[in-house]
C-alpha cells in the first residue's frame, strides 16, 4: 500500500475534496425532501390549515430554499477547488457586463444607499465566462451596499490601467468620495467573512481568481475608516489592448 504521509498536501487536498462532496450530498437530499413536502403544503387550499399557518409554511419553505442554494454554492467551491468546473472562454466586454450587472443591483434603496456607475463604459476585451463573472460582480456590489446605513452613493468605476507590464480592466467600488483613495490605498484581503450572503463572495473570488483576476480591498487607516469594509477592487488582464 502506498504510504500517504509521502504527499502530505495531496492527501489532504483530496481529503478536503472529498468532505465538501460527503457535505454537499448528506446536506441536499435531506433539505430537497423537505422543501419538496413544504411546497406541497403550500399548494394545498385544504381548509383545516390556518391564513396564519400557511404563511408559516411559506417562510420556512422559503428558508429550506436558502439551505439548498448555500449548499450548491458549497457544491461548486468544492468543485472549482478540485478543478472539475472549466470556465467558458467566450469574448466579453468587462466594463459592458459591469454596467448591466450593476442596473440590476436594487440591494439598499430603501435606506436610500444608490449604486451608480462611472468611467469607460466599453473597451475592455477579457475571455471569460459571462454567467459566473455576473453572479460574482452581484455578489460583490450586495456585500458593500449591505455596509451602508443611511444615505449615500457607491460608485462602480471603471478603467484600464497597466502596473508592472500588465494592463487590466479595473473596477473599484467605494464610496463617491474615496473612489481615488481606495485604489491609491494597499492592497488587502477582501473579508468575505459577511452575514446574509451564504458563500457568494467565496465564490466571487475563486470565479475571478480563474479568469487571472485579483480581488481586493484598499487597507483601512483606522477601525472607522469608511474604506474598511465598504470598498472592493478587481482587475481583470484583457486580451487585446483597447482601440
Amino acid at each position: 500500500m502506498p504510504d500517504v504521509r509521502e504527499d502530505p498536501k495531496l492527501d489532504l487536498a483530496a481529503a478536503y475534496s472529498r468532505l465538501l462532496s460527503l457535505a454537499v450530498h448528506e446536506f441536499r437530499t435531506p433539505a430537497s425532501v423537505v422543501s419538496g413536502y413544504l411546497r406541497m403544503l403550500e399548494r394545498d387550499r385544504d381548509p383545516a390549515l390556518t391564513e396564519r399557518q400557511r404563511k408559516m409554511v411559506e417562510e420556512a419553505e422559503k428558508s429550506c430554499a436558502r439551505i439548498v442554494a448555500i449548499v450548491n454554492e458549497l457544491s461548486d467551491i468544492g468543485k472549482l477547488d478540485g478543478g472539475l468546473i472549466s470556465f467558458s472562454r467566450q469574448p466579453v466586454d468587462a466594463f459592458a457586463l459591469v454596467g448591466e450587472v450593476a442596473e440590476l443591483v436594487h440591494e439598499a434603496r430603501e435606506r436610500e444607499v444608490r449604486l451608480k456607475v462611472s468611467g469607460e463604459d466599453h473597451g475592455a476585451a477579457i475571455s471569460g465566462d459571462a454567467p459566473r463573472l455576473r453572479t460574482a460582480f452581484e455578489a460583490i456590489f450586495r456585500a458593500i451596499l449591505r455596509e451602508k446605513a443611511g444615505p449615500t452613493t457607491i460608485v462602480v468605476d471603471r478603467r484600464v490601467l497597466t502596473r508592472e507590464g500588465r494592463t487590466c480592466a479595473v473596477v473599484v467600488v467605494s464610496e463617491e468620495a474615496s473612489v481615488q483613495d481606495a485604489y491609491e490605498r494597499e492592497p488587502v484581503p477582501f473579508d468575505e467573512k459577511r452575514g446574509g450572503l451564504g458563500l457568494a463572495l467565496p465564490l466571487a473570488r475563486r470565479v475571478i481568481e480563474g479568469h487571472d483576476g485579483t480581488l481586493w480591498s484598499p487597507k483601512p487607516i483606522r477601525d472607522d475608516d469608511p474604506l474598511k469594509h465598504g470598498s472592493a477592487i478587481v482587475c481583470l488582464p484583457l486580451t487585446e489592448l483597447k482601440r
